[in-house]
């Protein structure tokens, strides 16, 4: 390990931290018992570990807030964390309405969405998809075919869902981590039959 002088994140970072762990303290992965932050944080290291910089991930950890947390709201995001971060997390949610709309309208409506959006986002985007992938290729070896009643769009839908999430951030984007998101949602298809 390197130790240098200057800091590599501000306590902006410390902030979301606390945020998050505080907003999310009670909720749980679908179907698995496991508390959601763990999600967040992977997101989050998996942002960083990718060349992201400190505001992403920050979005990165805060990605649901806006989707999940009654009350949040952008307004409270911008003011806390500056307008970038607020851009961010909007884009990176399907629904910042309660109670959101139908499954697929949500998916599709972001999945145009994700297509046209900038560099910054379809990484933290990618780091999303690619944890989730990899979780739903664990639980399958573990579960099986159950896994998919924890999911509102069951098997048909998830898997419709990972292969367009691939190809909307394939739009005039490429980057390292879309290669891992592909290899992982391809794997995920041969194993769901």
């Amino acid at each position: 390990m390197t130790v240098g002088e200057e800091p590599r994140y501000s306590e902006r970072l410390d902030e979301a931290v606390a945020l998050a762990t505080s907003a999310f303290r009670t909720h749980y992965r679908k179907g698995s018992g496991v508390p959601y932050l763990t999600h967040l944080f992977q997101v989050m290291v998996t942002v960083g570990e990718h060349g992201g910089d400190e505001e992403q991930m920050i979005a990165a950890l805060l990605h649901d807030y806006l989707e999940d947390v009654p009350g949040a709201t952008g307004d409270e995001l911008e003011q806390r964390f500056g307008a970038r971060v607020r851009r961010m997390v909007e884009a990176l949610s399907d629904a910042t309405e309660h109670p959101k709309p139908p499954w697929r309208e949500r998916k599709e409506r972001y999945l145009a969405e994700l297509r046209d959006e900038p560099a910054e986002v379809k990484l933290v985007s990618a780091a999303d998809k690619l944890h989730n992938a990899r979780s739903i290729e664990r639980d399958l070896h573990v579960v099986g075919e159950a896994l998919w009643e924890r999911f509102t769009g069951k098997k048909e839908g998830s898997l419709w869902y990972y292969g367009q999430v691939v190809d909307a951030l394939a739009h005039q984007w490429e980057h390292r981590i879309l290669g891992e998101l592909r290899t992982t949602v391809a794997t995920v298809r041969r194993l769901a039959g």
